[in-house]
C-alpha cells in the first residue's frame, strides 16, 4: 500500500510540476511593462532567495565544499548556467512577442535533439526506429523552414539550448535543487548587477508599477523553483518511462495556450511541420516503452534462471539440515 501511495503522490507531483510549466505562458504577460532581459535578471536573482531557503530548510550544505573543490564541475555548471539563460530569456521573449506555439515546437523537438545530440557528442548507438524518428524530425524543421520561409530559429534555438543544458547537467550529476542553487549562483551576480544599473538609468519598473508589479517579479523566483522541486519529487517515485511520457504534457499545454489563448496562427505548413513532429515523438515513444518492457522480461529472465541454477548446483545434504546451529 504504501508503494502505491508513493507512486500515485510522485504522478500527482511529476503532472503538476509539467503542468506549471505547460502554464507558465500565462504569468510572463503579466510582467509587462517588463523587458524580456529584465524578467529573465529577476528570475535568477529571486530563484537563487526560493533555492536557498529550501536548502536552509532542508540542511543540505555539504554539497557545496565538495563542488568548490572540483574545478571541471564548476565549468560545467557555469556552462548549464549559459545556457539554461539563454533559453529562459528567449522563452520569455517568445511568449511577450506573440511566438507560444513556436517556443511549444521548440520543446517538442527537444527529445529528439537530445538524442541526436547523444550520438554526435557521446558516440551513442541508435536502434532503427530512434533513426527514423530523428529523420522525421529533420523533415519536419525542413517543412517549417519552407512554411515560414525562414528556419524555425526560436524552436531550434530553445531545443539545442535546453539539449545543451540537459547534457551539462548529466555530466555534472548533482540534484535538482542543488544545482539549480548552484546555477543561480554564478548567474546572480550579473544578474543583480544589470538590475542595478536599470535602476541608476531610471529604466527598472521593480518599484515604478506598483506594490502588485514588484510582486509579481519577486514571484518568478518561485515560478523557477516549485515546479523543479516538485519534478525531483516524482523522479524518485516514479519510473522514467513515465517521466518520458509526462514531459509531453508541458508543450502540449504551451501549444493549446498558444492556440486558444493567444489565438496565433496555424496555417497548413505548420500544422504539417507539427504532425511530422509528433509522428516522430510517437515512434519514439513506442520505441522506448517496448525496449524497458523487453528489458524487463530479460532482466527477469535472468533471475529466474540464475535462481534455478542456484537451486540444481546445490549440495543435497539432509543430514546437514537437522543438525543443530553451532552456539557462538
Amino acid at each position: 500500500m504504501k508503494g502505491k501511495n508513493e507512486q500515485r503522490a510522485g504522478l500527482l507531483s511529476g503532472v503538476t510540476a509539467y503542468g506549471l510549466w505547460g502554464a507558465v505562458p500565462l504569468f510572463w504577460p503579466l510582467l509587462k511593462p517588463s523587458g524580456s532581459v529584465e524578467i529573465l535578471a529577476h528570475r535568477m536573482v529571486w530563484s537563487l532567495g526560493v533555492v536557498g531557503i529550501a536548502l536552509l530548510i532542508l540542511r543540505r550544505w555539504a554539497w557545496i565544499g565538495e563542488l568548490l573543490r572540483q574545478p571541471k564541475k564548476l565549468g560545467l555548471i557555469t556552462v548549464a548556467a549559459a545556457v539554461i539563460t539563454v533559453n529562459w530569456g528567449l522563452y520569455i521573449w517568445s511568449v511577450n512577442n506573440g511566438h507560444v506555439v513556436e517556443a511549444s515546437l521548440g520543446y517538442f523537438i527537444n527529445p529528439l535533439v537530445t538524442i541526436a545530440m547523444g550520438v554526435l557528442l557521446l558516440g551513442e548507438r541508435l536502434r532503427p526506429a530512434q533513426w527514423v524518428a530523428v529523420g522525421t524530425g529533420v523533415a519536419a524543421v525542413l517543412v517549417l523552414a519552407i512554411g515560414y520561409g525562414q528556419p524555425p530559429w526560436i524552436s531550434l534555438v530553445l531545443a539545442f539550448s535546453f539539449a545543451t543544458y540537459g547534457l551539462a547537467k548529466k555530466k555534472v550529476n548533482m540534484g535538482g535543487l542543488e544545482s539549480l542553487t548552484a546555477e543561480t549562483a554564478v548567474l546572480f551576480v550579473p544578474a543583480l548587477g544589470y538590475l542595478v544599473w536599470l535602476g541608476t538609468q531610471g529604466e527598472s519598473t521593480f518599484t515604478s508599477e506598483g506594490a502588485g508589479h514588484t510582486a509579481l517579479l519577486a514571484a518568478t523566483g518561485l515560478v523557477t523553483a516549485i515546479p523543479l522541486i516538485l519534478f525531483g519529487a516524482a523522479a524518485i517515485r516514479v519510473p522514467l518511462s513515465t517521466l518520458g511520457l509526462l514531459q509531453y504534457l508541458a508543450p502540449v499545454f504551451q501549444f493549446v495556450l498558444g492556440i486558444l489563448y493567444f489565438h496565433e496562427a496555424m496555417p497548413p505548413e505548420r500544422w504539417a511541420g507539427f504532425g511530422l513532429v509528433w509522428m516522430a515523438l510517437i515512434l519514439l515513444t513506442w520505441d522506448a516503452l517496448r525496449t524497458s518492457r523487453r528489458t524487463r522480461a530479460q532482466a527477469q529472465a535472468a533471475r529466474l534462471a540464475a535462481a534455478k541454477q542456484a537451486a540444481t548446483a546445490a549440495p543435497e545434504t539432509p543430514e546437514a539440515s537437522t543438525s543443530p546451529t553451532p552456539i557462538t
